[in-house]
């Protein structure tokens, strides 16, 4: 791959000390001059994006860029922002809630599907039931600070976990919700992550554009008796999540 680069001389005729500046780098600067006169959340002016609009000369890099560092967040229907920081998430055994809170932010739920409905092979799998046994379904909208940053469904055995549908709603957190009603805690869980695409459902709820990358994350969590509890799988903002996880050599490499 060819990168196209401007020479820069001095008064001798020779290239200067920044000789070789890539041309995509003289589209940048603008970007992060632009972005850092503007605080986050603030919408981009017209006149401002205007210019980061690339000309048919100028490679079409700068916005691109700019949001894949994380500097600019398109909203549809609404705009493009300066991006806020993002939100830091610790891969432990914690509910979004604790996150949340844990990090000064103000939690809250929107409750977009709760009912009961049947397993397939994997599910009953994955929640040691019999295939065709009715699940608890809970889907959940997680804000924070009055910003959508998350989608979950949660699944869980509807026989274990009798009249469940009615919890959600009264207690503020489903782990405690498992715990005061049920005495169910969690102890473990296996946590994968991948990436996806927004969906139309997934980009109109969380306020981003269909097909932007987003973060997918199931998690199958496990009580003190090694008992499946849940299987959740969430859908996260990429640009406003980002998963952190703590990392420990193994028993052999810490004793040798």
């Amino acid at each position: 791959m060819t990168t196209d680069v401007s020479v820069v001389r001095d008064g001798t005729g020779m290239p200067g000390a920044a000789a070789r500046v890539p041309k995509y780098s003289r589209v940048q600067q603008p970007v992060v001059e632009i972005t850092e006169s503007l605080t986050p959340g603030e919408r981009l002016p017209a006149e401002r994006l205007l210019a980061l609009r690339p000309t048919s000369r100028a490679p079409r890099s700068g916005r691109p860029r700019a949001r894949g560092q994380g500097r600019l967040d398109r909203i549809q229907g609404k705009g493009t922002f300066i991006a806020r920081p993002k939100l830091y998430r610790t891969l432990q055994l914690s509910s979004c809630t604790e996150d949340m809170l844990a990090r000064g932010l103000r939690p809250a739920s929107r409750i977009l599907d709760l009912r009961h409905t049947k397993t397939g092979e994997e599910l009953s799998r994955l929640l040691a039931i019999g295939i065709g046994e009715e699940v608890v379904l809970i889907g959940r909208l997680r804000p924070a600070d009055d910003e959508s940053m998350a989608i979950e469904s949660t699944h869980l055995s509807a026989r274990r976990f009798p009249d469940l549908l009615e919890k959600p709603v009264r207690y503020r957190s489903l782990h405690t919700a498992l715990a005061k009603v049920y005495g169910v805690r969690l102890s473990e869980a296996e946590e994968g992550i991948e990436t996806t695409l927004a969906n139309p459902y997934e980009a109109e709820l969380l306020s981003t554009v269909v097909g932007l990358p987003m973060m997918l994350l199931s998690r199958h969590s496990h009580d003190g008796d090694g008992g499946p509890v849940e299987w959740v799988r969430s859908v996260h903002r990429g640009s406003r999540c980002n998963f952190v996880a703590a990392l420990f050599p193994t028993a052999d490499r810490a004793s040798g």
